[in-house]
């Protein structure tokens, strides 16, 4: 199912808006928020069965200096046991009581991870909670549970791969398998499909859709009982399709989860999207058919663990696809002393996406040089001052004269990459500045992939002197013109800072490059 680190980025995307929404401004490492909300995901554990982790968050501005947490087992003793995952200094463990003595400085990403196992001789519908007080001198205890509860245990099992194959725009059949290997029947089960943006899958009432994260994702409730011993497939209305604009060749990644209700329930209530943002599908219900034999027979060859459940999808694209991404500059004018804004980043002309963050597909940042003449004072979010190669500031510090940009959200054709500028113009008179694109291939290979026209990957961004009496502008605002090679034109507004990997399909962190390395 989900490892220690899925669940610890889970619960952490699902709870850091509630308290982004209420922290009221920054604090110092010196002066710790007084304001913390904590977080443990609760587990649905089976007598007998697998343990699970429960993971204690703690989202503040600055932790304070030294600080306990207790954990109190007693509710739940009678069947289930729960103890420190790993050994941490400055924890004790007494009965039903873990405590420990940690320090700020020391605290990062989690607090604390619990491992809960049921006992052999836990009855189902038992049920209790853990709980959980961070407390620190000079502040209020703050307290959180983690529920436990007891069900009844099933085993699905799933293949390991399936491998499909077509040119963009395809579609391709995906009969994912699943078989029942334990000893009760299941009421049902839900599948959750993931899958990188070239990837996607069929349509259907029963079950709902999302893009997030720079991830598709699918779940399906299916309303079918599997008897032990039993192996299905999806019926022959399930297939995946190779988008159109998808990279060729190359490859497409997803990953079909099984999960018994409970489970699914377990998982949405950490998955960080409200139900409600949700597409209901429409069209036939997906339901689940006979196997053949021979892969039934196949499918029970298991050990009872949730660790099986999963099917890699691998997507093989034909075909020769590529993208041009075009620099795109600005024109802005102003009088010695006005502050202005500056448009200045990329598009995509296509025909292929762009920025997937997939291995062997374009991935684009820019390298931007601030025209001479001007002071920047606010720039974007996504870029870092640099200087001969090297980034050598933080993200959105102002007073560089070179910015390198990022750019996290998937560009299809015509789309368009915005970094904004605030300048102060010192001067009129000085050398242009420029937009350069770099291109990355994130195959950890350190191959490239070619960008379809390259002589475009360079723009000019210029400051010329106020013609009028406004004092500033810039191009498409105040009578500036973008100064680009084929651009399609500039699309307003600047994407979200999206550091986290999708969950499911290919995990591919997008990676932080410390020089410009083509």
């Amino acid at each position: 199912m989900l490892n220690h680190s899925t669940r610890r980025w889970l619960a952490g995307l699902g709870v850091a808006g509630a308290f982004v929404a209420a922290s009221a401004g920054p604090a110092s490492a010196e002066e710790p928020s007084k304001e913390i909300f904590l977080y443990a995901n609760n587990v649905l554990l089976a007598p007998g069965g697998e343990a699970k982790a429960v993971t204690l968050q703690a989202f503040t501005e600055a932790l304070p200096r030294d600080f306990t947490i207790s954990v109190d087992s007693t509710a739940v003793t009678d069947f289930a046991t729960v103890s420190l995952t790993d050994d941490v200094t400055g924890c004790a463990t007494r009965g039903p009581i873990i405590t420990c003595s940690l320090k700020g400085a020391e605290t990062i990403d989690y607090v604390l991870d619990l491992t809960v196992e049921a006992k052999d001789s836990a009855a189902v519908g038992k049920k209790g909670d853990v709980t959980l007080i961070l407390a620190a001198e000079g502040m209020s205890p703050v307290t959180t549970t983690s529920t436990v509860e007891i069900g009844e245990g099933v085993d699905l099992k799933a293949d390991e791969v399936l491998q499909v194959s077509g040119a963009p725009g395809a579609s391709m059949k995906a009969p994912l398998r699943v078989a029942n290997v334990g000893n009760k029947t299941t009421d049902g089960a839900v599948l959750l499909l993931s899958s990188t943006p070239g990837l996607t899958t069929s349509r259907h009432s029963n079950c709902s859709y999302l893009f997030a994260f720079g991830t598709n994702f699918a779940q399906c409730a299916i309303d079918r009982k599997i008897e032990p011993g039993e192996a299905l497939q999806l019926d022959s209305s399930s297939t995946v399709k190779i988008a159109s604009d998808a990279w060729a060749p190359g490859e497409q990644y997803g990953t079909g989860w099984w999960f018994a209700d409970g489970d699914w329930a377990e998982f949405l209530a950490e998955f960080p999207v409200p139900a409600d943002e949700w597409e209901k599908g429409t069209g036939a219900a997906l339901t689940l058919v006979p196997a053949p034999g021979a892969q039934a027979r196949r499918l029970q060859q298991t050990d009872e663990d949730s660790s099986n459940n999963a099917t890699e999808i691998r997507a093989t694209v034909t075909g020769s696809q590529g993208a041009d991404a075009a620099a795109t500059g600005a024109e802005v004018s102003g009088a010695a002393g006005k502050t202005v804004n500056a448009k200045v980043g990329f598009v995509n002309n296509g025909p292929a996406m762009i920025n997937s963050y997939a291995p062997n597909e374009l991935v684009t940042a820019a390298e931007i040089t601030i025209p001479a003449g001007a002071t920047v004072v606010a720039a974007p979010a996504q870029c870092t001052p640099s200087s001969n190669g090297e980034e050598v500031g933080g993200y959105g510090q102002p007073g560089a004269r070179s910015y390198f940009c990022e750019w996290y959200d998937l560009l299809r054709k015509g789309d368009a990459a915005v970094f904004e500028f605030e300048l102060r113009i010192d001067k009129v008179a000085g050398a242009p500045g420029t937009v350069r694109l770099w291109h990355y291939n994130l195959d950890g290979q350190g191959s490239t992939v070619a960008d379809l026209d390259p002589k475009n990957d360079r723009a000019a961004f210029v400051i010329k002197g106020a013609s009028g009496g406004n004092g500033g502008g810039q191009g498409g605002d105040d009578g500036g013109l973008p100064v680009t090679g084929q651009s399609t034109g500039l699309i307003a507004g600047i994407g979200a800072l999206l550091l986290a990997a999708g969950v499911g399909g290919y995990l591919v962190a997008k990676r932080r490059r410390t020089r410009f390395v083509a």
